[in-house]
């Protein structure tokens, strides 16, 4: 199970509630123990709606369990109208094994299309001292270079040595 299939799922109920231009905002809640995948979505509707959210999440959540979403181990309302997800072990070991898989190429994608993009980074004067800024500044335009690399771009690399003075 994806968070693409459970926004579609999300999506699709909000339609039948008559929100389907609802904005879903799914998150990773920071304490454990309130599942893997959280929404506030039945709180954001509520004054359009017309409802209390408590009772939206509730609705939403009935609707979920119903569609039998492959991945999902159960649903759970909390608070004033949270969504929680838990999500099957199997479907958490499905996605390692997929990362395993992938191997090197985890996370690479063509996102760029090839696209040529120019990245220009440090300037260090040559007629003072180097310090540690120009090796941070030189580290990081590197990198980000590496991730437009790495996400499809076609990335050229410029270093300026600045000969000032």
């Amino acid at each position: 199970m994806t968070r693409d299939a459970l926004r579609t799922a999300l999506a699709e109920i909000l339609a039948e509630l008559g929100a389907d231009d609802a904005e879903i905002r799914l998150e990773q809640p920071r304490d454990p123990s309130h599942g893997d995948v959280a929404t506030n979505v039945a709180l954001a509707l509520a004054r359009r709606l017309g409802r209390p959210p408590r009772d939206i999440a509730e609705d939403i959540r009935a609707r979920l369990e119903a569609r039998a979403l492959p991945g999902v181990a159960a649903v759970e309302v909390a608070g004033p109208g949270f969504l929680n997800v838990r999500l099957a072990q199997a479907s958490v070991a499905d996605v390692l094994s997929g990362i395993v898989r992938a191997a090197d190429d985890f996370g690479r994608s063509d996102e760029g299309d090839g696209e040529a993009v120019l990245v220009e980074f440090v300037s260090a004067n040559p007629t003072g001292p180097l310090h540690l800024g120009h090796g941070r500044q030189a580290a990081l335009g590197d990198a980000i270079a590496a991730l437009l690399d790495w996400t499809g771009w076609s990335v050229s690399r410029e270093y300026y040595y600045n000969d000032a003075g």
